[in-house]
């Protein structure tokens, strides 16, 4: 995640979006607020006073980013629902709303949301840095002390990696029958689909994941990059095959790397490898907090059902999927195909 949560909106929202987290978060720093409606929300008056800053610079951080606190809870009551917030707190000292013809309300995810956007205030900047400790400690946690691996606690991930290791299979006994080239053709050609895919070849991606020797790639990647991936070998190797079969001979490198680049510009590809691009830096410098630098302008925020995914209840470690009669199940299945 970016440390600087002041200017980084994508940083901000992986927090916010982290249910998990913001439990521990909000246990943990008792910010006070008044509960009501089964949630603790803040008056402007009570943000002011908690951030140590006045309450003009609330309404100027208010009108600067109102959409992004607005998405994150901030709301204004009017009407009925103005009135029933007096009636209900009118033994809380939240100062003097009885005139007032609205008030803006701040539950507590925008309370965070807007302590880490103010610059000004010392007492918002030890919020930030206690948020960005809970959220660490929080994914550690779930992920079993380590995030190297957290990829596989995606349900879809073993099914994925199965179909992706028969589609290598297909891809490499078709660089055997069909392309003239050397012992070295398959670290070059697979460096070539990783570099189409995710613009990252093999030292690259394991650099930036900070892997050591001994690991194997592709068990640290997300099914989607998987899937795109097998699409791409799968690809490869049929469009192979019909090449070698139209000449009557095998493929020079320079025409495999002809349909590599033809294969790139599949319009039927482009949305499946836009998505694993998208998935492998946004969640990578969420869970990992690793940058990949050439995929910098596909990130996004990690939406929450991407830390329920890989965090949650339905989230297991790959030692308990492999014991799961289901998954074993799906396995047996893709197997027997």
């Amino acid at each position: 995640m970016a440390h600087d949560l002041t200017s980084s909106t994508v940083g901000r929202q992986n927090i916010l979006n982290n249910n998990y987290a913001l439990e521990q978060i909000e246990s943990n720093l008792s910010l006070g607020g008044t509960y009501w409606h089964d949630e603790t929300v803040f008056t402007k008056v009570q943000v002011a006073e908690l951030l140590e800053i006045d309450i003009r610079t609330v309404e100027r951080y208010l009108e600067n980013h109102y959409d992004e606190l607005t998405q994150n809870g901030y709301k204004v009551l009017k009407n009925i629902d103005l009135k029933q917030f007096k009636e209900d707190v009118s033994d809380i000292d939240v100062g003097d709303i009885s005139r007032i013809p609205s008030l803006g309300l701040f539950p507590f995810r925008t309370v965070l949301n807007l302590a880490m956007l103010v610059t000004e205030s010392e007492k918002a900047k030890a919020i930030r840095n206690k948020i960005l400790d809970i959220v660490i400690d929080v994914v550690a946690q779930k992920a079993g002390g380590h995030t190297k691996y957290i990829n596989q606690r995606d349900e879809s991930y073993l099914p994925s990696a199965y179909k992706e290791y028969n589609y290598r299979q297909e891809f490499t006994d078709a660089l055997d029958y069909y392309l003239q080239a050397d012992k070295w053709k398959y670290g070059k050609y697979t460096n070539k689909i990783y570099e189409v895919v995710f613009l990252e070849n093999a030292k690259e991606y394991k650099n930036i994941l900070d892997l050591k020797k001994k690991d194997q790639i592709r068990e640290t990647m997300y099914s989607e990059v998987l899937n795109a991936i097998a699409s791409f070998e799968h690809g490869l190797a049929v469009e192979m095959k019909q090449q070698y079969d139209e000449l009557g001979r095998k493929l020079t490198t320079k025409e495999l790397d002809t349909l590599i680049e033809k294969a790139a510009k599949n319009p039927y590809l482009t949305p499946h490898i836009n998505d694993a691009r998208a998935k492998m830096a946004s969640r990578d410098l969420c869970f990992r907090d690793a940058l990949h630098q050439k995929l910098e302008s596909y990130i996004q925020s990690v939406p929450t059902v991407d830390f329920e995914k890989f965090l949650g209840e339905t989230s297991k470690s790959l030692e308990e999927r492999l014991s799961d009669p289901d998954t074993l199940a799906v396995l047996k299945r893709l197997k027997d195909r």
